[in-house]
């Protein structure tokens, strides 16, 4: 009897290291693919105002968007970056490591500060503004402000706008539910993680 109770044991802790293992941020992570633009931005009867006053359900909709359309939303960068590359590489290179920096500060503070991670949690919007900020000064101050303008705050603000007004559909629904238990890994549902949000995936 104990023998048979300690065989069923080891069957649920393999099934248990099993969906641990399938669920490991750092596993199989993928960006899902390209929206068609009639999905992305031309279906004009899916945009609508988000309720201020249902902060809840306007983060709600602004996170499942951003996993969504998370290829829409790179590619879209990316053109950013590359046209601020284009015209000061320098610049841009710099801008880069002082994102890098202040985000992995961020981090670092998110662990060892207990205000940072509640703040991280309740505020998020907050933190990712605040970020923009402290690169925006710090670039300014390397005579580099111009370029991070154009190459990250931008998109980022064109990204939260769109993600915000963007109706979500019954794909984007299905998809992002994978995602929250653990199915699919992709790297904005990473960076969701990092700013305390990744359990309202799927939601």
């Amino acid at each position: 009897m104990t023998e048979e109770r300690g065989r069923k044991l080891n069957r649920t802790d393999q099934i248990n290291t099993k969906w641990r293992h399938l669920g490991s941020p750092g596993l199989g992570v993928r960006p899902p693919p390209l929206r068609t633009l009639e999905d992305f931005i031309l279906c004009c009867p899916r945009y609508a105002l988000p309720n201020v006053r249902d902060a809840d359900r306007w983060n709600n909709r602004v996170i499942n968007n951003l996993l969504y359309y998370q290829s829409n939303y790179l590619l879209c960068a990316g053109a950013c970056v590359l046209c601020a590359g284009v015209v000061r590489p320098l610049q841009l290179a710099l801008g880069v490591v002082v994102v890098s920096v202040c985000f992995l500060g961020f981090l670092l503070a998110v662990e060892n500060r207990a205000a940072v991670r509640r703040t991280r949690r309740n505020h998020p919007a907050l933190c990712v503004l605040g970020l923009l900020c402290v690169c925006c000064l710090l670039l300014a101050a390397l005579g580099s402000a111009a370029v991070f303008i154009l190459a990250v705050a931008t998109p980022v603000l064109l990204t939260l706008v769109h993600a915000s007004v963007r109706l979500r559909s019954l794909k984007n629904k299905m998809e992002n539910k994978l995602e929250s238990i653990g199915l699919k890994r992709t790297p904005m549902g990473l960076l969701l993680e990092a700013l305390g949000q990744e359990q309202e995936a799927g939601s």
